[in-house]
């Protein structure tokens, strides 16, 4: 029996947080999957002969209720979970993987999708109705709809076994981070940490009722203490910590979990007629086949790999000479890059950190956006909330037509997994005469605000915040019919682009004079740290540039070749990393048990998609750069042709249409200093 109490069983427009326990999600995620079983069945039962309308159209906006209630569910267990929110993941995503296969698994429902696709070339669809029939016809032949039934048996329990290893993987990685603290009671231990930095530790350890400082893994407290404490032996044990998650042969190990994921991908491509898991993804990718992104990626690397040997020599050397360092190993790396920093431009985070206060930077990203698109945010305080810490804001374009909610969720706690991402509470499509408009959030993990300063962000933290919110632009400015094919739905080596780009506007005077204001005298940042920040911005190119391709390295190892060979996961990864390696290995870490990218999020055989996407982004940002980086007409065309456009034309023709030419290459390597 329904409970009338629960608000989750009604329709909704914002998520109303706040008036619902975690208990609810179950029932009206169990609800949601019955109401969208009764969508299909309309659908399958309908009298009339299979149109585009009664059939594509209506499937597409099948199940509209549960996508609702599922987006709050799988968001919150990623920004606020709880040993009941995980509990209840567990159970239902194998049901949400079973209603999935019902759904592309139905061969009423696929005999009237391919019945509409065998007539396509006489029917009067504009592009965007072409691109969803062609989707959805995929949709079915690439996820089983022509097996026999006993493979598609077979494909069913291998998709319920992948949801809960997923979970799984995540919720281990969670805990590891949770669990570990490095409790620091001797003042000299701290020796080279900025007094902000301190200040958030003593805060941690007060909170955690602990005398002294504690440091923990998540990012704002993990990354300043390995650039800057001076103890070696502490920065071992945090480094080694850091990469240990998932690797301790206990309940929280992922070394099986790894291996069972691979190995039910690659039985699934197989099932489907796919040599490997990537042959299956990278069909519905920008690049193709994993050949080409092989190709891709050795290239890069031919170019990458001797600017990096050169880089990682000179931090040796530079690491020999000022304290003695025999063997440079992974914990000294990024303390003695900043040091090498510091001294060839005379530049470091704690100098930049006063001109970057979060809610400058946050009014930054506004104004840039305003600049651009004629975007206007305006903070309310009516909007159902998860969290405290969560900010709300309506948009408006330069009509004062609402565009969108936008949620900004910036800080760490134990209930939110580190990194950062762009998400969706409800996406842009039009129904029955109405542009519905999306809501979008922006979850980060940036330093908090102690008793004495504010929020102030290093200059990395900024480029994350501009990338985070690239991508909420491109849910924002969504202008598309169906819901599939809307905003962020687009090819996934497509999908950074818009995120990406918007980091350039970090590194250009024009803009950081925005924003860039001495949180305390409220002085422009001067142009001579400008000129530094745009001076250093290649520093180390070549082994950030090594560091990321060695990733998209590892992804396709594991994912564009037969696994089943594969039994020590530790071992497997280190020939992938062979050819990339400039540091001793460290025993005790293991990358792919917490690679939550490939092995959580929806990166397998797509890492590469950075990279990618960069090329893509520097081509286009030196199209602004040109122009002038807020010349309306460019800014105009990414509006109209990339961001708004979502997924209803092949990427490479909508960039084409954006910039006039496909992508040069050459910009990027110019870009990094990579090529002269």
């Amino acid at each position: 029996m329904k409970n009338s109490e629960n608000i989750l069983l009604k329709d909704f427009d914002l998520v109303p947080f706040g008036s619902f326990s975690d208990t609810d999600y179950k029932e009206a995620i169990l609800d949601g999957i019955d109401k969208a079983r009764k969508e299909i069945d309309e659908i399958t039962q309908n009298n009339q002969a299979p149109d585009f309308e009664n059939t594509i159209a209506a499937l597409d906006f099948a199940g509209q209720h549960l996508d609702r209630v599922t987006s709050a569910f799988f968001n919150i267990n990623s920004a606020e979970t709880n040993e009941t929110i995980q509990n209840i993941a567990q159970e239902v995503s194998p049901l949400l993987s079973e209603f999935s296969n019902d759904i592309t698994l139905n061969e009423a429902l696929f005999k009237r999708v391919k019945a509409v696709y065998d007539s396509r070339e006489t029917l009067d669809l504009n592009r965007e109705q072409q691109v969803l029939l062609e989707k959805k016809y995929k949709g079915f032949a690439r996820n089983g709809a022509n097996l026999p039934e006993e493979k598609k048996a077979r494909l069913r329990e291998i998709d319920t076994q992948l949801s809960k290893l997923a979970l799984t993987f995540g919720e281990n990685i969670l805990a590891e981070t949770n669990k570990f603290e490095l409790h620091i009671t001797e003042e000299k231990d701290l020796a080279g940490l900025p007094e902000s930095t301190i200040e958030s530790a003593a805060q941690t350890a007060e909170e955690k009722n602990k005398e002294g400082w504690i440091f923990t893994l998540e990012y704002p407290s993990y990354i300043p203490f390995m650039k800057y404490a001076e103890n070696r032996e502490l920065r071992r044990q945090m480094a080694i910590a850091f990469g240990a998650k998932g690797f301790h042969s206990d309940k929280l190990d992922n070394q099986d979990n790894v291996l069972k994921i691979v190995n039910l991908r690659h039985e699934r491509a197989n099932l489907l007629g796919y040599k490997t898991h990537a042959h299956f993804v990278l069909e519905e990718r920008m690049a193709k086949s994993p050949e080409n992104v092989n190709r891709f990626l050795e290239d890069l690397l031919a170019k990458a790999k001797p600017a990096a040997e050169r880089e990682f020599k000179q931090l040796e050397h530079f690491a020999k000479e000022r304290d003695g360092i025999e063997q440079l190993e992974k914990w000294d790396s990024a303390y003695y890059s900043e040091k090498l920093k510091q001294q060839l431009f005379e530049l470091d985070d704690e100098l930049l950190k006063p001109y970057f206060k979060l809610e400058n930077v946050i009014e930054g990203v506004f104004t840039v956006a305003k600049k651009l698109y004629g975007l206007r945010f305006v903070e309310v305080f009516d909007v159902p909330k998860y969290h405290k810490d969560v900010k709300t804001y309506q948009v408006f374009d330069e009509m004062d037509n609402f565009m969108a909610i936008f949620y900004a969720d910036f800080h760490p706690r134990p209930g939110k997994r580190g990194g950062a991402w762009m998400t969706q509470y409800k996406g842009q499509f039009k129904k029955d005469g109405q542009n519905e408009r999306p809501h979008v959030s922006n979850v980060c993990n940036f330093t908090k605000p102690t008793p004495s300063k504010p929020s102030l962000l290093t200059f990395n933290e900024v480029t994350t915040l501009f990338h985070e919110f690239g991508h909420g632009l491109h849910g924002m400015l969504a202008n598309t019919t169906y819901p599939s094919l809307s905003g962020p739905s687009v090819f996934w080596d497509f999908v950074e682009l818009p995120s990406q780009i918007l980091e350039n506007w970090c590194y250009e005077p024009e803009a950081l004079e925005l924003f860039a204001k001495h949180y305390e005298t409220g002085e422009t940042i001067p142009m001579v740290l400008i000129d530094k920040i745009k001076k250093a911005a290649n520093f180390q190119e070549g082994m950030q540039t090594l560091r990321q391709l060695s990733f998209g390295i590892l992804d396709m190892s594991w994912h564009g070749a037969d696994p089943s060979g594969i039994t020590d996961v530790k071992a497997h990864e280190l020939a992938a990393f062979e050819n990339t390696k400039l540091y001793p290995d460290v025993a005790e870490n293991c990358m792919s048990v917490s690679f939550s990218h490939i092995f959580q999020g929806g990166y397998s055989s797509g890492y590469y998609s950075y990279k990618w996407a960069e090329v893509l982004d520097a081509d286009a940002f030196a199209y602004f750069k040109e122009n002038g980086i807020f010349n309306g007409e460019v800014a105009r065309k990414f509006r109209d042709h990339i961001l708004s456009q979502g997924g209803t034309e092949d990427p490479m023709v909508l960039y084409k249409r954006f910039r006039g030419k496909e992508p040069n290459p050459e910009a990027l390597l110019k870009r990094a200093g990579l090529v002269k």
